[in-house]
């Protein structure tokens, strides 16, 4: 299964680079796992909040095609524990989805026809991160269920 991360504009802190960089690397060992940067548009070129959301819907729509599984990652979406999360990857595997892809909103969130569009809208927390936190966080938790998946002692009850 390929699993990939979708997010608006580019991880400018050196710092959460290094820590995605390294949660990334690590997944190389369990699962096909991609991050894709689509560019942020641009809010002095749009008038409102909603016009940006929709420029970066056109360019997340292109990423996704029917067959995928889309999770949203929000946070007014399901809570799930890191076994909850691993059960669920589990899940997608073994029922034979080819592509779970996971998508996070700009600074302004996402469009109504990409929150339509998911199968699924998760929730890291009940707080709000920023776009480029969320990243790290969500590599990190990625790399903790696939531990759980195969009995690994990264992750302790």
């Amino acid at each position: 299964m390929k699993i990939e991360l979708i997010v608006i504009g580019k991880t400018e802190d050196d710092y959460l680079k290094k820590g995605i960089s390294v949660y990334a690397d690590r997944l190389k060992h369990y699962c096909s796992f991609d991050i894709v940067e689509i560019p942020a548009a641009k809010p002095a070129s749009s008038k409102t909040p909603e016009m940006v959301k929709e420029k970066e819907a056109a360019a997340l729509e292109k990423l996704i095609i029917p067959t995928d599984f889309v999770v949203i990652l929000d946070e007014k979406g399901k809570e799930l524990t890191s076994v909850e999360f691993a059960d669920f990857l589990q899940q997608k595997m073994n029922s034979g989805i080819r592509s779970v892809k996971f998508v996070t909103g700009g600074s302004y969130g996402l469009a109504a026809q990409i929150k339509k569009r998911a199968n699924l809208t998760a929730s890291l927390s009940r707080m709000t991160f920023s776009h480029q936190m969320v990243r790290l966080f969500f590599v990190e938790q990625l790399y903790r269920a696939m531990t759980i998946i195969r009995n690994e002692k990264y992750h302790h009850e």
